[in-house]
């Protein structure tokens, strides 16, 4: 029997090491970022150490050694997780005239301090917005701007504040809204805001959320540059800290609503977080449902970051998901689904 090289035995012992991590990230959904802070950080490494495992399995399996099954193991108890990370085939299903659609996007103050070379940044959005023609519209970092011409909306409710550059969050209706309000954060300038809208004979509640910002920079090489590792560290786990008590304010406020209810917006954490169970409790994940690829909704370099997401109750059917990343006109791509509303279900 040929004896096993040390190149062999370095990469298993590599192997054993990611497999243990990857055991301990499945964990961090259940485990409140505010008595495990530093783990909770883990749960952003989720599809790196996912596709790392896979590499590991791939490696074993070519060599025909039984290695192979300890990363077989771990992918094949984490299976949902990969479901909330890569979706393998588009689902579209049949229109109908009863259909709605919604579209959410973060527009980072529809370029207010220049971030982006283009000037034109808010005609391209307006653009954007009529090609998609949505029924309903949530903004998030939304600014007043008289050269976004938001139209087809009846309706809207905008919550902003600040002094001479007003910013905040805004949902636009093609359908009547009767009732409008806020979750507002402690200590914080993120909220969540909240319209009940009539769709023909039911009424909805659309909740349009932006969670506390961990501030990273999209460009990864320059964070990793300014050699700032430990403070970056601290200041992902303090945001997700208050992340979670944000999530127990949107769910202890949408518990107490009896409208089927849509909760969409920049949740600016991932589908592995304790913040994303958190707030999608028994809610279908409209890209789980019939979304594809990566739907990387965040322009960071070289990692496909998820971090805007719609939420549908039970009684609301998931028909169509896309997110648009074609053009950057944003720090965050669109987000877009068609929704049925359905009575059986309903009732």
């Amino acid at each position: 029997m040929q004896e096993e090289s040390w190149i062999s035995k370095i990469a298993f012992f590599f192997n054993k090491v990611l497999a243990l991590l990857t055991l301990v990230a499945y964990l961090l959904p259940f485990l409140s970022p505010k008595l495990f802070p530093f783990l909770s950080v883990l749960t952003l490494s989720m599809p790196l150490f996912l596709f790392l495992n896979f590499i590991f399995f791939m490696i074993w399996l070519l060599q025909l050694k039984r290695k192979f099954f300890l990363s077989a193991f771990v992918l094949l108890i984490g299976f949902t997780f990969i479901n909330k990370f890569y979706k393998f085939s588009e689902t579209n299903i049949k229109e109908e005239s009863t259909d709605f659609t919604l579209m959410s996007f973060n527009v980072r103050l529809f370029n207010l301090y220049e971030w982006l070379p283009s000037k034109d940044v808010p005609e391209q959005i307006t653009e954007l917005i009529q090609g998609y023609n949505p029924d309903i519209l949530c903004l998030q970092e939304y600014s007043p701007n008289d050269r976004v011409r938001v139209r087809n909306f009846g309706y809207k409710h905008i919550k902003v504040e600040g002094g001479k550059n007003k910013y905040g969050q805004a949902i636009f209706s093609k359908y009547e809204i009767i009732n409008t309000g806020e979750i507002n954060f402690p200590n914080s300038s993120n909220n969540v805001i909240y319209a009940d809208i009539i769709k023909n004979i039911d009424t909805i509640r659309v909740y349009s959320m932006h969670l506390q910002s961990i501030k990273i920079s999209t460009d990864i090489h320059e964070t990793l540059d300014e050699n700032k590792s430990k403070f970056i560290f601290k200041r992902i786990s303090s945001a997700f800290k208050e992340q979670q008590q944000q999530s127990e304010l949107i769910q202890e406020h949408y518990n107490e609503c009896n409208y089927p209810k849509i909760v969409c917006g920049d949740m600016n954490n991932s589908a592995f977080s304790y913040v994303y169970r958190n707030i999608r409790g028994n809610m279908a994940d409209a890209f789980e449902k019939v979304g594809t690829g990566f739907g990387a909704s965040y322009n960071f370099k070289y990692y496909p970051a998820r971090i805007d997401y719609i939420f549908v109750e039970k009684g609301i059917e998931v028909k169509e998901f896309k997110t648009d990343n074609s053009v950057q006109l944003s720090d965050h791509f669109p987000v877009f689904t068609r929704l049925n509303l359905d009575v059986k279900k309903l009732k």
